[in-house]
């Protein structure tokens, strides 16, 4: 540190102001800590093994389930056991779906069962089932200039591919899941009796893939299934042929009202301003499918990691660094809007939100309500970063965060979500195949050890980011 450094931190100490461009902005001072948490985090790391129990004893978490209420205690009972303070669940409302039996036949030109996951939240089919034939559109534009008649009484088929893998471009899912979110109403508006879905990835083995839908304002809701890739490729063929399809759709799915649930949380309780809250987090509920394991149960279980290495380190930072296990993520955010109502009073700093699986961690993303404060905070993540290098080469830059975290974003918090080298998350989102296999160990010690480091920073670091 020089002297003009040195004696700008002395001044800006003793008098309580902010001195900008300082040694501070570099975060010179925290590179043997930073470094300290990187190679304990790497030679003990236990985010697998929580992974473990929580996937294999547990599995998949459903809100409303028992599985997600054995879950909640198994989080608190994990969290104490590693040391952490004020461990704690707060009750939640949620909503309760219960998919029940289902399948999905192709009965013309061919008999042939297919492979179909109902959407959470969808409405049952009468106990006979649905039989109809299948009208297959490419995309929304192709739907909308279809006449009314020719949907009427028919089921709907939204074949909307998802575009591959793109460094620059992402996942290509928000091109792909608007018809999971919106098909059914859609196809309800136009008098289709249900809507069939092309599961929101790139690849397949022919896997389904499930998630929420949404009716909102439709006036008759339908029951609608995801089916494979495959099988909606095929279909679509026939249609191309001049051969209508026809299938028979049978669901029992059922809403059955709101049942308690919790949020969980665990703290390290700040030295000097433990009003002043930085949150790392994921959410402990997940899809009836698979395990849950990449999403999100390697964001829950690195989050509860990092907290652990720094208790072990006996590192205590300024603010208080929490740890949130949101519920009910996946079937509508009552986990993060209850967080986000009853701890409105709170100051919450920063939150980063891990919800995109166990992978190597690539940088963080960030959002805040007020532009310039997002600024302010980008440039000190920027200068973060190299303080991660051991992990990888990592990037701070401005999107969105998380649909958690998100929901403290007009509190002022910085709000940012823990990117990850995401190429095959789509793969496995939301099916079966959600299992603790799909998950290597190292890249999700390395999510861990990326939360420890970043959440001690932004907790410890004299000012608050974006300030």
């Amino acid at each position: 540190m020089n002297r003009f450094a040195f004696l700008a931190v002395l001044v800006s100490s003793f008098f309580g102001i902010a001195v900008h461009g300082s040694a501070q902005d570099s975060f010179d001072e925290y590179q043997d800590v930073a470094k300290k948490i990187i190679e304990a985090g790497s030679k003990q790391n236990d985010a697998y093994k929580k992974l473990i129990e929580l996937c294999d004893d547990i599995g998949h978490r459903i809100s409303g389930s028992e599985s997600l209420n054995q879950a909640v205690e198994w989080a608190k009972v994990t969290m104490k056991k590693d040391g952490q303070e004020n461990v704690r669940s707060e009750t939640v409302m949620v909503g309760k779906w219960v998919r029940g039996n289902e399948s999905c036949k192709l009965l013309h030109p061919k008999a042939k069962s297919m492979a179909m996951l109902g959407l959470g939240g969808s409405v049952a089919t009468p106990p006979e089932g649905i039989t109809a034939e299948v009208v297959v559109v490419s995309n929304k534009e192709e739907f909308d200039k279809l006449d009314a008649a020719k949907v009427k009484g028919k089921i709907v088929l939204f074949n909307g591919a998802m575009p591959p893998y793109s460094e620059t471009e992402g996942s290509g899912y928000g091109t792909a899941v608007q018809y999971r979110a919106s098909g059914a109403k859609w196809a309800s508006e136009k008098g289709a009796l249900a809507a069939l879905v092309r599961s929101a990835t790139a690849y397949s083995l022919n896997s389904p893939h499930t998630g929420a839908l949404r009716y909102g304002t439709a006036e008759v809701r339908i029951p609608a299934a995801a089916i494979t890739i495959e099988d909606a490729e095929m279909l679509a063929r026939f249609q191309a042929r001049g051969i209508t399809p026809k299938v028979k759709l049978m669901m029992e799915a059922k809403d059955v009202g709101e049942v308690p649930s919790a949020n969980v949380l665990a703290e390290i309780v700040g030295r000097e301003k433990p009003e002043e809250i930085v949150v790392i987090g994921g959410h402990l509920d997940s899809w009836d499918v698979g395990q849950g394991a990449q999403d999100d149960g390697a964001g829950c279980v690195a989050a509860m990691e990092a907290l652990n290495i720094l208790r072990k380190l006996n590192l205590r930072p300024r603010r208080t660094i929490r740890v949130v296990l949101w519920t009910d993520e996946e079937r509508g955010g009552a986990g993060a809007n209850h967080y986000a109502a009853t701890h409105q009073n709170e100051i919450h700093v920063a939150g980063i939100e891990s919800d995109s699986g166990g992978f190597t961690p690539k940088g963080l993303s960030l959002e805040m309500q007020d532009r310039e404060a997002e600024s302010r905070a980008l440039e000190r993540l920027k200068k973060m970063m190299p303080l991660l290098a051991p992990l990888g080469r990592m990037n701070a830059e401005t999107g969105g965060s998380g649909a958690d975290v998100g929901k403290l974003k007009p509190l002022g918090t910085a709000c940012m979500g823990l990117e990850v080298d995401g190429r095959l998350y789509f793969n496995t989102h939301h099916t079966h195949a959600d299992t603790v296999d799909k998950v290597d160990p190292k890249q999700l010690g390395d999510c861990a050890i990326m939360l420890a480091v970043s959440s001690y920073l932004l907790a410890d670091m004299p000012e608050k980011i974006g300030k």
